[in-house]
């Protein structure tokens, strides 16, 4: 019995430091992102663009890709749901609310922790085991700064951007596949989600795209900041940033569902 006690308070406690930890690296960044340039300190834009590329506009095949895929199975699902109702006509709305209020977002979120949350991981814990940020703090330069900063705000740019990308690209599957199989015209799959979508819908699923993006964002930074045992280490950070990251994009995505079902 005090084996398992002493299991779960070992276990209690790392995950409240982890926690902190998070904390400070979120609060430091927001400090330097946004409260450090009105007095003075100049944000990297440099940085922060060459982030938005590699983050963003590198991502943009593989998001629209996966995006168009998942349009054509929701419209396939949903056909061979709603034909037994003789509701074929609204399989566009189900696609169009499906990806924005929901799908659009998450996918998103996913394959960005996948591809650059695990990259923030890897390159802030191998500058940290080669002592490359050491070194930066040494000289006088906050790390937070030059490291952090330009990816979340690379983040915040892109990740809405993106999600708009995945949201049209469903759609547009979605309507690949009515024209396909359903006999309809691009108008009438057009019309249909014009008709269905509300600005709310939109609004909902660019808000959670934000909040993923500086989930992911916090979660590499801090695991690559907590790199121990060289290549090793970094090797465990960057799996442990995508596991997290997919977990707390989950739950925050649970979360504000909740909140925009009960308010909206």
């Amino acid at each position: 019995m005090t084996g398992v006690l002493s299991f779960i308070g070992r276990n209690t406690l790392d995950f409240l430091r982890y926690l902190l930890g998070l904390y400070d690296l979120g609060a430091k960044a927001s400090y330097w992102t946004f409260v450090a340039p009105f007095k003075g300190r100049q944000v990297k834009w440099r940085s922060a663009i060459h982030q938005m590329v590699v983050a963003g506009v590198d991502s943009i095949p593989i998001v629209a890709l996966i995006s168009l895929f998942i349009g054509i199975v929701l419209g396939l699902q949903g056909a061979y749901q709603l034909a037994k109702f003789g509701a074929t006509y609204f399989v566009t709305a189900l696609v169009g609310v499906s990806m924005t209020r929901e799908l659009g977002p998450l996918l998103t979120a996913i394959i960005i922790a996948g591809r650059s949350g695990s990259a923030f991981a890897a390159e802030l814990g191998t500058m940290k085991v080669s002592e490359e940020i050491d070194a930066l703090e040494a000289m006088g330069l906050n790390s937070i700064r030059f490291l952090v900063v330009p990816k979340y705000l690379a983040m915040l740019v892109m990740m809405p951007c993106l999600t708009v990308l995945s949201d049209v690209s469903g759609i547009v599957g979605g309507a690949i596949f009515e024209m396909s199989q359903l006999d309809k015209t691009f108008t009438m799959c057009l019309t249909a989600t014009r008709d269905a979508l509300a600005m709310h819908d939109i609004t909902t699923g660019l808000i959670k795209s934000i909040v993923f993006g500086l989930i992911i964002t916090t979660i590499g930074c801090n695991e690559g900041f907590s790199v121990k045992g060289g290549a090793e280490g970094v090797g465990k950070a960057t799996t442990s940033s995508v596991v997290v990251s997919i977990f707390l994009i989950i739950l925050a995505d649970v979360v504000f569902t909740a909140i925009f079902y009960f308010t909206g």
